[in-house]
C-alpha cells in the first residue's frame, strides 16, 4: 500500500501530517507550521492544479504541487 500526500487531497478534503519524506524539505515545511500531528486542508488549486493552498495551522499556505507530495498523511 502507497502512503498518501497532501497532493492526493482534494479540495475541502482533511487530513493528519505524519511525515516527511524529503529530509531537506522537511525543515522548510517544518518552519511554516506543518507539523506532525496538525490537520491540513485543501482550500484551492490553481486552474491546472500547481500551485495549491492548504490550511494549516490556522493559516493558508501555498505551495508547489511537488513541495505538499513530500508530506505524508493519514486521514
Amino acid at each position: 500500500m502507497s502512503k498518501r500526500s497532501v497532493a492526493d487531497l482534494k479540495i475541502g478534503e482533511r487530513a493528519i501530517i505524519r511525515s516527511f519524506n524529503d529530509q531537506l524539505m522537511s525543515l522548510k515545511l517544518l518552519e511554516m507550521g506543518c507539523l506532525p500531528g496538525a490537520e491540513v486542508c485543501i482550500h484551492c488549486k490553481a486552474p491546472l492544479g500547481d500551485p495549491i493552498c492548504l490550511n494549516v495551522s490556522g493559516y493558508c499556505l501555498s505551495m508547489r504541487r511537488s513541495e505538499a507530495a513530500t508530506i505524508l498523511i493519514d486521514n
